[in-house]
């Protein structure tokens, strides 16, 4: 879903009038931002302009107090300073995406750092703001963080559900799943594990049952969204080259005809 928020004033000056706002988010579940400074003001102008937009907000005077706190897990984005004593809104960062959190950030910051700012936005930042920000400017890049973080549990959802079906699959269902996503034959398949190719398209229906697939097309897509180590578990079973090296072998041995 596309978000979007809308205010006509500049932060830290008067609060925007609630109908000319828009908060479209449905009946999914509601977002919070979270705001992370270490300047009271800046928070407390932060929160009032989230509340004229129908925003949830909880605020941090620093990224500790923010990495101790424990959350609800909703859909939303961070908003956090990048120069704060202790720990940086960088090394905030870096912590979460060390811990496999990808919450969307968006940096505000006093200074025009250019190389921290491409810093922040090659880790996946959403935005990098310089204060004084327009508030309009600011609720875009949160509109678009939520709709990131909406976007990434969708997609977190649909992996869940690919990962319960597979590992319904016995070993062998898995690497014949692995062959033929890689585009490998049935005839390929069963020489490479050493099967038989009725055996190969028995392993195939179940694959196609059990994870719930209609098609070669959507087993491939499902193989790729499935975590690359969950892929590289399954035993790789190189192409034997000793099938080309039997047919050049045939043809060494030819006898020469005579003329």
């Amino acid at each position: 879903m596309s978000i979007s928020y809308h205010a006509n004033v500049s932060l830290g000056h008067t609060v925007p009038d609630r109908s000319q706002t828009v908060s479209d988010w449905g009946g999914a579940e509601r977002p919070l931002v979270i705001f992370v400074d270490d300047d009271a003001k800046v928070r407390e102008a932060l929160d009032e302009l989230m509340q004229s937009v129908g925003l949830d907000t909880i605020s941090f005077g620093s990224t500790q107090e923010f990495l101790e706190a424990e959350l609800s897990d909703r859909p939303g984005c961070i908003v956090a300073d990048v120069r704060m004593p202790g720990v940086s809104g960088l090394d905030l960062q870096h912590r979460l995406l060390e811990s496999g959190d990808e919450k969307p950030i968006i940096f505000l910051t006093a200074h025009g750092d250019i190389p921290m700012s491409v810093q922040a936005m090659k880790a996946g930042a959403v935005d990098f703001l310089t204060k004084p920000v327009r508030d309009q400017t600011l609720l875009d890049a949160i509109a678009a963080g939520i709709d990131r973080d909406a976007k990434q549990r969708a997609q977190a959802r649909i992996v869940t559900d690919h990962l319960s079906k597979f590992a319904l699959l016995t070993p062998r269902e898995r690497q014949v799943m692995q062959e033929v996503a890689i585009g490998r034959l049935n005839k390929q398949i069963a020489f490479c594990l050493g099967i038989s190719e009725i055996t190969v398209k028995l392993h195939r229906c179940n694959v196609m049952r059990k994870m719930k697939l209609t098609s070669v097309g959507e087993l491939v897509h499902v193989w790729e969204a499935l975590p690359e180590g969950v892929r590289n578990s399954v035993e790789a079973q190189p192409y034997p080259a000793k099938i080309a090296d039997a047919g050049r072998l045939a043809i060494s041995h030819r006898p020469a005809m005579a003329f």
